[in-house]
């Protein structure tokens, strides 16, 4: 199960730097140009869990794999690109295929990178990207309820997509319709501008640990949106992927970071997408697996091979923090807190598994 955020900015806002510093590479050419990522750069990257680190420890398994979150480095857009100006047309394609919004936003200046615009503003950066995005979803709105395609519908959808109509035609937040729908219709919808979305501040070397006063501009709006912010430096963290962990350390002791914002960026992702991790533990190996929160164990187990969820018969479960405290499976067995579960059980985040099914 594979799940996708895609970094969207203008041109020049650090998009291929941010991800050649996810990846630990330089697949992405970054240059200072506009659009020099013409095709979207993919990348998977380990979501790192010093749980799963301590189930390694208990179990002496042989093999650790952490789970992954997959990146999508997206060729900026300019303002027009809904009708096709700059890499438009490419730009919108590639942003409908992947589950959430990361928008990064210029918030450092500088005379040595080329801006679209003649000054910096996150906000207005912003707003571009969105009336875009909302020009694009009117464009295919219109296209959806037209006689001809309404019959494709049913009644939710058509209701669902007229909403949306009205609160663009009125200049009002399209966000409001998820009051009045489940998160399966708005997901369904294929609306650009209801995809889950967080906000990326990119600042100047000197900013990375506080921020500076163009990342609170972005922090006071997303408080008002709900919506959640990370502050990074893209160069320092580009920077610190090249360095080997002990001398990483060392650098983010010196710039005063406590973590990479790297790390930082990841979990927000992996939260963003409301995801949560189970795991798999044994002497080959120990693995960490995402699941979308609220999914049922047959469906989890799935995640690992078809066959296991189709005869899936039961789970045996034992919380992390039994897993640790009794310190392994026959611990745990001992103490009576591992726990036999069937398929209306609701996978918790954190859950040590082991599946029975039939072939």
């Amino acid at each position: 199960m594979g799940f996708k955020c895609g970094i969207v900015g203008l041109p020049n806002v650090g998009k291929s730097t941010l991800f050649n510093a996810l990846t630990n590479s330089t697949k992405a050419l970054s240059g200072n140009f506009p659009f020099c990522t013409i095709e979207p750069n993919v990348g998977m990257v380990p979501v790192v869990d010093t749980r799963l680190d301590k189930l390694v420890q208990i179990s002496k398994s042989k093999k650790k794999i952490y789970t992954s979150i997959t990146f999508v480095d997206i060729a900026g857009l300019v303002k027009g690109a809904s009708k096709g100006e700059g890499l438009g047309n490419k730009f919108l394609s590639h942003i409908r295929e992947v589950d959430a919004i990361i928008h990064l936003l210029r918030c450092f200046d500088s005379t040595d990178i080329q801006n679209v615009n003649p000054n910096v503003d996150p906000i207005r950066d912003l707003e571009i990207i969105e009336t875009e995005m909302k020009l694009a979803d009117l464009e295919s709105i219109q296209k959806r309820i037209d006689k001809k395609n309404k019959k494709n519908l049913n009644e939710k959808e058509f209701e669902l997509l007229n909403q949306a109509l009205e609160l663009i035609n009125n200049d009002k937040p399209i966000d409001n319709l998820k009051q009045n729908f489940d998160k399966n219709e708005i997901s369904s919808s294929g609306l650009l501008s209801l995809k889950p979305k967080l906000y990326v501040c990119n600042v100047d070397e000197d900013s990375a640990s506080n921020g500076n006063l163009f990342s609170e501009k972005v922090e006071k709006m997303a408080i008002k949106q709900g919506a959640g912010t990370v502050i990074i430096s893209a160069q320092i963290e580009e920077e610190i992927s090249q360095l080997e962990d002990d001398e990483a350390e060392l650098f983010l002791g010196e710039m005063g970071l406590s973590e990479a914002g790297l790390d930082r960026l990841i979990r927000a992702g992996y939260n963003l997408l409301q995801l949560e991790t189970y795991f798999t533990c044994g002497p080959k190996e120990a693995r960490a697996w995402t699941v979308k929160k609220g999914t049922l164990a047959p469906q989890a187990a799935g995640v690992i091979h078809g066959d296991f969820e189709r005869g899936f018969i039961r789970a045996e479960t034992i919380s992390y923090d039994d897993y640790v405290t009794c310190q392994g499976e026959n611990g745990a067995k001992e103490a009576g807190k591992m726990r036999v579960e069937g398929k209306s059980y609701l996978v918790q985040d954190g859950d040590v598994m082991h599946f029975l099914f039939n072939t």
